[in-house]
Order: C-alpha cells, then structure tokens, then sequence
C-alpha cells in the first residue's frame, strides 16, 4: 500500500506541473499576433493537457482519486507575464520543461516497480524534451537590439538596484523585518499594552520614510555618477579619438578577438558617436544606463511597500490587547514574512515554498531574538 501511495504522489505532482504548464501556453497564446507562434503555442498547451490527463487516468487504475483543476490561467500567472513580457516567459517555460523531463526521468528511475507508471514517466520525459526544440522555433528574429531589451527585461531583477518589483518586495521585507523586530521587543518589553501600537506605527512611518528617501538618492546618485562619468569620457573622445580607438580594441582583444577583428569592430563604432560613447562607458567603466531606476519610481515603491510590509505587524493591537494581540501579531507576521518570501520566486524561479520558509525562519529568529531582549528590559 505504501508503494502505492509513493506512486500516486508522483503521479500528482507531475499532473499538477501539466497543468501549470498548459495554463501558461495558453495565456502565453493569447498574447500572440504571429498566428503561427499562436499556433506552435496551443499545440503545447494541448500536448500538456493530454499528458495531465495520463496521469491522472493512471492515478484512477491504482485506485487513486483524479485531481481536477480548470485550466484558466491563474490571476498570478497572468500578472507574470504582463511584468515580464512574452519572450521573458518563453525562456522560463523552456527551462521549466527541462527541470521536467529531468524530473519525470528521476521518477521513472524511482517507480520501476510499477511497470506502467515506470513507461508512461518515460514517455512523457521524451515528450517534455521534444516540446524544449519545439520552443526554440519560437525565438524571434528580430533585430540585435529589440532581442536585447526582451533579455534584459526579463533580467531586470538581476540590476543591482532591481526592477520595481524587486524595490517593492525588498521595501515588503524590510518594513515586516523591521516593525516586527520592534513590535516583539515592544511586547516582550511592556506586554501587550497600547504602547506597543505606538511603537509600531512610528516605527512603520519612521521605516518607510527613511527607506523611500534612501532608495531615491540612492537612483539619483547613481544616474549623477553615470552622467558625470559619461560626460569625462566623452571630453577623453574629443581630446583623443585615436587614443580611445586603441583602447577599446585592447579591450577586445582581451575579450579574445583578433586584432583585426578588433580593430574593425573599434572602426565600426566610431563611426557612430553615440553608441561609441556609451560602449566606452560600458566596457571601460562597466556602467550601463539601463539598470538605472528612475529615482521618484524607486522613492514611491520603496515609501509604499515598506509602509504596508511595516503596518502588517501592528494590526492586531488595533483590535485587541495583552497576550492575545502579542499572539496574533507572532502568527500574522509569520504568514507575511512567508508570503514575502513566496512572492519573490515569481522572479528568482526559486521554490515558492522553499524561499517562504527562509523568510519565516528569519521572521522567527528576529521575533525571538528583540522579544528575549524586551523581556530582559521589561517595563513594569
């Protein structure tokens, strides 16, 4: 019977994974002018569905109950591509069907016990790997630089200073990380009176203001800083065109191109005195315009979400006292620092769960830390 259920999970979590797949090259469809491309695209949608649907009538021949879902897709999926972008999520769903004939593969090998399951995993695997060569039809070809901004859209999280959802989620966890951290040295310090309330909310306002001004000098520093630089290496260009030229093709050089290779990829930029500035500037000082936030966006995300990640901590002292709001207060912020954390898998494909229960692990090592060191000042 064991063996049975460990067959069954198996086949779940692999229906489970068909379906999120066949929602997503639906919507993924719906986006599309390119008929063929919308074609290509509901081909795999029903390809995943046809698989989901194996599973689930091998899951029904071992005496298990089917799973049942719609296959719309789901509001957080639609919100992944419309931050995203298409071409963004075309590279995602490509790794993802790797991960799963990876994944179908290590099942197959796992349940050669049961013959029947054992195939269909190892059909299926091959069908996964077929759908990747498939996706690749569906790369555009477009311009060097249209297919670049569509990288580096869907790379935007890698910036340093990050995209809007990153300032957003990063302002999330630190007003939740901070007002909870002062709400349980509050409580462990005076219980549950109103003057953990009010320690809160002006730690939540204090938070939010501080980091909404830090994040908006911060992107506006670093926009002076590239100007200014830009602005030296466009005087270095006048003073020295031919002195620059060599320089740059040094540098590819290093990059490990032929001199001559070099020197005519040198030529070529030169004849376009923009774009040969801002090369310069790239391959010389290693700064780029575009991981650049607008600094009044940065500010605003940054104010917002720190503000509503710090208010979360402190609502339950508006509705009640003593140890029943200290409780609450402990179970709510778990549940934000753990959604926190799930939320930002939506751009780091991480484990949804896995990068929850980090930010929970932290919320707990927080809380217990400043409630431990309210305990030792406590006010009587």
């Amino acid at each position: 019977m064991a063996g049975k259920e460990k067959v069954i999970t198996a086949l779940r979590a692999a229906w489970q994974r068909e379906v999120e797949a066949a929602r997503l090259y639906r919507l993924l469809a719906e986006q599309q002018h390119d008929e063929r491309r919308r074609q290509l695209l509901l081909r795999l949608a029903h390809a995943e569905e046809e698989h989901a649907q194996r599973f689930a009538g091998r899951i029904l021949a071992l005496g298990g109950v089917p799973p049942s879902e719609s296959l719309e897709p789901t509001a957080a999926q639609r919100f992944l591509v419309q931050t995203l972008g298409v071409e963004a999520m075309l590279r995602r769903i490509e790794a993802e069907e790797q991960r799963n004939a990876r994944l179908f593969a290590h099942h197959a090998q796992a349940l050669q016990e049961d013959a029947e399951s054992h195939a269909l995993f190892r059909q299926i695997e091959d069908e996964e790997e077929q759908h990747t060569r498939l996706l690749q039809q569906l790369k555009p070809r477009e311009e060097p630089r249209t297919r670049l901004e569509a990288i580096l859209k869907g790379e935007r999280w890698h910036a340093s200073t990050g995209g809007w959802i990153g300032d957003a989620i990063y302002g999330l966890n630190d007003g939740l990380g901070a007002v909870f951290g002062v709400v349980s040295g509050m409580a462990g310090a005076a219980g549950g009176k109103r003057v953990v309330l009010v320690a809160g909310l002006i730690a939540m306002l204090a938070s939010a203001l501080s980091m909404g001004a830090s994040a908006f000098m911060a992107a506006k520093s670093e926009r002076e800083v590239y100007q200014a630089e830009l602005d030296r290496e466009k005087q270095e260009i006048e003073q020295s065109p031919e002195h620059e030229k060599e320089e740059l093709a040094l540098i590819y050089q290093l990059k490990g191109f032929s001199e001559q290779e070099a020197v005519a990829m040198t030529e070529r930029l030169a004849s376009q005195p923009e774009q040969f500035l801002k090369t310069m500037a790239q391959e010389e000082l290693g700064l780029s315009e575009a991981r650049f936030p607008n600094p009044f966006v940065a500010a605003l995300t940054a104010t917002t979400s720190t503000a509503i990640g710090g208010f979360i901590p402190v609502i339950p002292f508006l509705f009640t006292h003593g140890n029943a709001a200290v409780l609450w207060a402990a179970f709510i912020g778990m549940a934000a620092h753990f959604a926190v954390g799930a939320a930002k898998s939506m751009v780091t494909a991480r484990s949804w769960w896995k990068s929850g229960l980090e930010m929970t692990f932290i919320a707990v090592l927080c809380g217990v830390t400043t409630y431990a060191l309210g305990r030792l000042f406590h006010i009587g």
